[in-house]
């Protein structure tokens, strides 16, 4: 449920107290009772804070107290009609008392469990590259990071950054039709990082990160926070316009730009009917290769993931000035640089670890690897993670890795999770069918890519000779592993 103590308590007792309210008053005088839901309702707001969520609680509460006082305990009544549909009209607005709270918590997040303290602090820049998304021909490209790094700072006087950032918010609450205010109990999860406090002694490897598509750029963080306390430096991309928004240093906002993305899917669905088809009717995979082939060439993802691993290269030539000057001076290990990325940004990075011989390891967190990957190899260790996706789902990277690397290639599937299990959502939105998370808790989900991630890097990256993503897999049975080395298997 993951809803705080004062809340719940205050959710069960206008959902048992309106029940029997007769016997409690011949029992308690109406003072203490009113002086109990004072007392309830100032802790809760003093400890815990308000928030919109809990509006149809407090007003019950407020009911239930002012019931108290003139309901008169010894007249008792019979169950007349009006008097049923009056508790069953009760019953229904306790209901949905409950719904807000539980469909949207102060939820918590995992804490990381590295040996570092977790830092976090914003670049921008201009990349003097034409803006093709907007329509003013004088745009140039912008970008934003959010770099996570390891610190060795004391944090116990400290306050934890804000969670995810106004703009993202703002772009958040306009793709579900919500007004921008209904997110600012975000104000009350608590994070494990903290802003522009110092970087810790030594260099780090590291690892340029790209969300997915229409998502939160930075709301990744019970991920990327733990990998920054393991001992390496995440560049976390945002992917101006097709993110859901950034705030630029002058006070500019950039939200996801849905013209533009009307435009380029045109027609999209038609490309991929062909590929849909042929799975439904259980086409061999010889003869389905062909046309899956022909799709992954030409659909609009494709445009994009280049797009975005253009970022990403340019986001590479940017490191040696990093760690040249600013707050990353003489902290980044340039000899041992990673890429990884969730969804379309997974996609993104797998563009980057064939284009670009800098990167050392890729992983992608289920993403579809549209483009000219289909008839290459990977020439370096890459790690591909699954969500369970439901068995007539049509599996395209079966076809597209089906060369895997001319090194270690590592096919994964993380069980009863959905796409959204390796990002913040699930936390934020703990219903299943609405968030379209899987049945795994969130909690272990996160727990599992964040310890296969560091065990994939820690061997590739950072050449520690005890770290095996097998091993990872052993310890879970939500996890399912193949080990590929030139393409042969090694262990399944």
């Amino acid at each position: 449920m993951n809803m705080r103590t004062f809340e719940i308590i205050i959710l069960l007792s206008i959902s048992i107290l309106p029940f029997i309210k007769r016997p409690v008053k011949k029992q308690i005088k109406p003072i203490y009772i009113h002086i109990f839901f004072l007392i309830l309702l100032g802790l809760h707001l003093v400890i815990e804070g308000w928030r919109w969520q809990m509006f149809p609680a407090y007003f019950l509460l407020i009911f239930l107290s002012w019931r108290f006082k003139v309901i008169d305990p010894s007249r008792s009544k019979s169950f007349s009609f009006p008097r049923i549909m009056g508790y069953s009209a009760l019953l229904i607005i306790i209901l949905i008392a409950w719904i807000p709270p539980i469909v949207l918590p102060v939820f918590s997040l995992p804490e990381p469990a590295g040996n570092y303290v977790v830092g976090t602090e914003s670049i921008f820049i201009t990349t003097g590259k034409d803006e093709i998304i907007t329509k003013d021909p004088s745009d140039t490209r912008e970008l934003s990071y959010k770099i996570w790094y390891p610190s060795e700072t004391v944090t116990e006087n400290l306050k934890p950054e804000q969670y995810i950032d106004p703009a993202s918010r703002a772009g958040f609450a306009t793709k579900y039709g919500l007004p921008p205010s209904s997110l600012n109990y975000l104000d009350l999860v608590k994070t494990h990082s903290f802003s522009e406090i110092p970087i810790a002694k030594g260099k780090f490897p590291v690892l340029i990160f790209s969300h997915g598509y229409g998502s939160k750029a930075t709301g990744y963080y019970a991920l990327l926070s733990e990998l920054a306390s393991q001992g390496y430096v995440i560049v976390n991309m945002n992917h101006t316009y097709e993110s859901l928004g950034v705030t630029f240093p002058d006070g500019r906002r950039a939200f996801f730009n849905y013209e533009y993305q009307n435009e380029i899917s045109e027609g999209s669905m038609d490309s991929v009917q062909p590929v849909i088809e042929a799975f439904r009717t259980g086409l061999d995979f010889e003869k389905r290769h062909v046309i899956v082939r022909n799709t992954v060439k030409n659909y609009f993802e494709d445009e994009i993931q280049n797009r975005w691993a253009e970022d990403m290269i340019y986001t590479l030539d940017q490191l040696k000035k990093w760690n040249a000057e600013g707050f990353l001076k003489n902290k980044l290990d340039l000899d041992r640089i990673g890429v990884f990325g969730h969804s379309v940004g997974g996609g993104s990075a797998g563009k980057v670890a064939m284009k670009d011989q800098r990167i050392k390891a890729a992983a992608n967190l289920d993403g579809i690897q549209w483009g000219e990957m289909i008839d290459s190899t990977y020439p370096i260790p890459y790690l591909y993670v699954s969500a369970d996706w439901p068995a007539d789902h049509e599996d395209i990277n079966s076809h597209i890795y089906i060369n895997k690397s001319s090194d270690y290639f590592y096919e994964s599937k993380l069980l009863n999770s959905g796409h959204p299990n390796f990002m913040d959502i699930p936390f934020m939105i703990p219903v299943e069918s609405l968030s379209g998370s899987g049945e795994i808790d969130p909690g272990l989900g996160i727990e599992i890519v964040s310890k296969l991630l560091t065990s994939f890097f820690n061997k590739h990256l950072k050449g520690i000779p005890d770290a095996d993503p097998v091993k990872i897999s052993d310890q879970y049975d939500l996890l399912e592993l193949k080990t590929y080395k030139d393409a042969k298997l090694l262990s399944s």
